[in-house]
């Protein structure tokens, strides 16, 4: 039997995304893991899938190039604009580690957080909150980074206030020259932030779709509220919030290169991010499927071997 007969008048008919297309998601899952890396038609030339061996590779290769292009830039005499995510989170240490061992200040670099939770009306949590994107910002990147931290006035949370203007601030310093960066994961239901894929049937078009800069009180998909109870909140679905501010395509599609990462593996052959690599890698764009779009630009992403799969079912 397969999935799209199964599923037909079940619980999970409405559940997933109306335009979704099981079948071809299954095909892109059903390939040997060698095939992963490679190449597509839909690839930009300068997409590069990157394999590492295991989480402590991921997390020193992936902050090794982060470090990497702000050095790039700084030397260049080039402003750059980085949108950051709060997950994966492991290779914030390792871009402090070089920084600092190569002394190199980030004077010249604008982080804007790419999400933050909220309630429906966009209010986010306090700054000082555990949880709160922000809060992990501080403690895992700008704080270690010291004298040689991103200038305050430079960096930019997902508030209601402040992500609308998200879109001028880079827009200006692109016009002065800056580069922009996206770092990023993909998630469960392959968004990028919180652009969750049952946000497409509210446009027309591709292109009205692509043009969205961001969300205020984004709606988030109950799959994405439950990957967050695992991986963030210790299973405890209740404490995670189910909605948040988050960027859009409009933003994140602008970049001149992007910096990805998959790291969801949770030991004993278990894991939740296999399936949402394949697609991106294999899928080609779909505004229903976010993270698709992330091979046609330049950059690259960085995944564990084992999410490569093969993903076929397996008792532990």
């Amino acid at each position: 039997m397969d999935f799209n007969s199964t599923v037909k008048g079940s619980l999970l008919e409405r559940f997933y995304p109306a335009g979704w297309d099981m079948a071809k998601i299954d095909r892109c899952c059903d390939h040997p893991a060698e095939a992963a890396t490679e190449r597509q038609p839909f690839w930009n030339r300068d997409f590069t899938p990157v394999v590492c061996e295991n989480v402590y590779d991921f997390d020193m290769m992936m902050g090794h190039e982060i470090a990497q292009n702000i050095r790039r830039t700084k030397e260049a005499g080039k402003k750059l604009a980085m949108i950051l995510p709060v997950g994966p989170m492991g290779m914030y240490k390792w871009a402090v580690y070089f920084l600092r061992e190569w002394n190199v200040g980030c004077s010249h670099v604008y982080g804007f957080n790419m999400d933050e939770w909220s309630d429906a009306d966009g209010n986010t949590l306090e700054s000082s909150n555990p949880g709160a994107f922000q809060y992990a910002m501080e403690q895992a990147f700008y704080g270690p980074l010291g004298e040689l931290t991103v200038p305050a006035q430079q960096r930019n949370f997902a508030t209601k206030d402040n992500l609308p203007t998200y879109a001028d601030k880079i827009a200006s310093l692109k016009a002065e020259g800056a580069e922009l960066i996206t770092v990023f994961g993909i998630g469960r239901m392959l968004h990028i932030a919180f652009w969750e894929p049952h946000f497409a049937e509210e446009y027309d078009s591709v292109e009205q779709w692509r043009s969205e800069t961001h969300r205020i009180g984004a709606q988030l998909h109950p799959l994405t509220i439950e990957q967050n109870a695992i991986t963030s909140f210790k299973s405890r679905t209740t404490l995670v919030p189910c909605r948040a501010n988050t960027i859009g395509p409009g933003l994140f599609l602008q970049s001149d290169r992007i910096i990805g990462g998959c790291d969801g593996a949770l030991g004993r052959g278990m894991q939740w991010q296999g399936m949402s690599l394949w697609i991106t890698l294999r899928h080609g764009p779909d505004m229903w499927l976010p993270s698709t779009f992330m091979p046609t630009l330049p950059g690259k992403l960085f995944f564990l071997w084992e999410l490569a799969g093969p993903l076929v079912a397996e008792v532990n």
